[in-house]
């Protein structure tokens, strides 16, 4: 088994606080203690490292990467033999897709922390114009930290975004002075799991999909009533259908059709059901192997089921 490398990965867009982050970080004693550490560098910024005020200056080996082609598992491998490097702290150049690094990490290498940093001046408007880069860098963060935060920031809005692609990182926002307000901003869910019978608005289906998916043991006996698209096929095993939206998490490449398996007599999925038609379905969750899935997941028994109204928006998003 190959040693295991530990990497700390910085990601974010130009001008957006990583390398002060970094710089900060390795002068300090606490994380730069003696450990030989290669320092990747893939973008140029204003501001640039001062190895001659890190906490431990001769232990630390600084290389850069100007270009995305020149990531390669072979480079980053020599670069950490050469210098017998026992951990990687990379600042990654948010114009990069993710996957490039991921496919070029050597083998032992493992990401042990994933920070996002972003200027709240010019987040919104990289949300709306480069969406898929964005979506690309909060989809795998632990932490995305807001820097320059003002009284004008919505943290409301920021938090929206960040959640409806990430549940799980942490939402930090860092005023010009250097204090770090952390978002505390409850997030309930738009539907109540409480209710005899818990109704999933139009608006609201990509949140319940991923949330049932992700946490499906709470939806357990549960009555749900939802619209979807059905697909009725003969391929599906007998008495069964699917029901779902077409789901776009960033941008219209990655729409893909997000369904459950529904379970109800043959007859009546005959009788009240049309192929890539739009229905409304009202059904309890079970948790239990489906073939439909190949493992356990969410299966619904369908209480009733008929033609439904198509939403007005016919894909599902998250904001």
């Amino acid at each position: 088994m190959a040693e295991q490398i530990p990497v700390y990965l910085f990601t974010g867009f130009l001008e957006a606080g990583k390398t002060r982050f970094i710089q900060e970080t390795m002068q300090d004693p606490r994380f730069n203690e003696g450990d030989r550490t290669l320092l990747v560098v893939c973008e140029e910024g204003i501001e640039e490292f001062e190895p001659s005020d890190f906490a431990d200056k001769g232990n630390v080996y600084m290389k850069a990467l100007e270009r995305p082609e020149d990531l390669t598992s072979a480079k980053l491998t020599g670069w950490q033999k050469q210098c017998h490097a026992q951990r990687i702290v990379l600042e990654y150049n948010g114009m990069w897709p993710l996957q490039r690094l991921f496919e070029a990490l050597p083998r032992g290498w493992v990401i042990y922390q994933n920070f996002l940093f972003a200027d709240a001046g010019t987040f919104l408007n990289y949300n709306a114009n480069m969406r898929s880069l964005v979506v690309d860098k909060l989809q795998a963060c632990e932490l995305v930290v807001f820097n320059r935060t003002d009284a004008k920031t919505d943290k409301l809005a920021f938090h929206k975004i960040v959640r409806g692609l990430n549940r799980r990182c942490a939402i930090a926002f860092e005023w010009p002075d250097g204090h770090v307000e952390y978002d505390e901003i409850e997030d309930p869910l738009p539907f109540d799991l409480n209710a005899k019978v818990v109704e999933i608005a139009d608006a609201d289906f990509a949140i319940w999909y991923r949330d049932i998916v992700e946490e499906m043991d709470k939806y357990a006996g549960k009555v749900v009533r939802f619209t979807g698209l059905t697909a009725v096929s003969g391929r599906l095993p007998t008495g069964c259908f699917l029901a779902g939206r077409h789901v776009m998490t960033c941008c219209a490449e990655d729409i893909a059709y997000s369904a459950l398996a529904c379970e109800w007599d043959a007859a009546l999925i005959r009788a009240n059901l049309q192929h890539r038609a739009w229905a409304q379905v009202t059904a309890k969750v079970e948790l239990r192997y489906h073939t439909v899935y190949g493992r356990k997941g969410p299966v619904l028994k369908v209480i009733s089921a008929g033609p439904g109204k198509k939403p007005a928006q016919e894909v599902a998003t998250f904001y």
